[in-house]
């Protein structure tokens, strides 16, 4: 796993995705806290962490595109397969190497986080929480998407299977207030990642939130793991 990990992290850094990624998360970052806390004059930064909710959920299927379709396209996977690597080792290192540039480019929050500290005071337990909030939301999402990605050869599709994946996420909170069945509505309350992400935004850390997250994660690395390997068989 630490080999694939290892090729997969160098390979965000020799092609200019990665860069790309952290540049523009690194933008939006800057932005918001510009428009949200420099402009306003506040040092409240839910604003910031609001908007980079949305910037993930659209941001994170350019990093997962070619995680597995790349491997697909080229027929690099038949490798893999000979490889001592368990599939879903081979899956997990591709994971851990997608998540660890999503930790480099979320990390602008923490700096300007840092610079209210420098000027003023940061309320640290609400940022600590949307800090949790985004990482758990990256692991789920990064852990759907990569599972896109394993559905096809073309990094096109994958992008816009994650973007589909990404915009299903936020119509899940329009669909609670138009629904009238009180099942449905009590469903959907409880698959909103919006919804989830909220209590972390007030400093709350909600246990129940935070399995929730990590269980979407843990599912589709598996299912991701569990198709790489019928695709060896197949």
């Amino acid at each position: 796993m630490i080999a694939v990990f290892k090729r997969e992290f160098h390979a965000y850094f020799h092609s200019p995705l990665g860069y790309v990624f952290i540049a523009v998360m690194y933008f939006f970052t800057a932005y918001y806290f510009f428009m949200g806390n420099l402009v306003q004059n506040t040092t409240d930064m839910s604003f910031l962490f609001n908007q980079l909710f949305t910037v993930v959920l659209f941001l994170v299927p350019i990093l997962t595109m070619r995680l597995m379709s790349e491997d697909q396209r080229a027929g690099t996977n038949q490798i893999l397969f000979t490889s001592p690597v368990s599939r879903l080792g081979i899956v997990c290192g591709k994971y851990f190497a997608a998540f660890a540039v999503y930790l480099m480019s979320i990390s602008g929050a923490l700096i300007m986080a840092l610079i209210v500290e420098f000027f003023s005071k940061t309320d640290w337990p609400v940022v600590i929480g949307h800090l949790i909030g985004l990482i758990l939301l990256g692991a789920s999402l990064i852990a759907i998407c990569l599972f896109l990605s394993g559905l096809t050869e073309s990094q096109v599709i994958a992008a816009v299977s994650g973007f589909a994946a990404s915009l299903s996420l936020v119509l899940i909170d329009a669909l609670v207030s138009v629904v009238s069945g009180k099942t449905f509505k009590t469903l959907f309350m409880y698959m909103s990642f919006n919804n989830r992400y909220h209590g972390f935004t007030i400093g709350i850390i909600d246990f129940s939130n935070v399995v929730f997250f990590l269980s979407i994660a843990a599912l589709f690395v598996l299912l991701t793991g569990a198709g790489l390997e019928k695709r060896r068989w197949s």
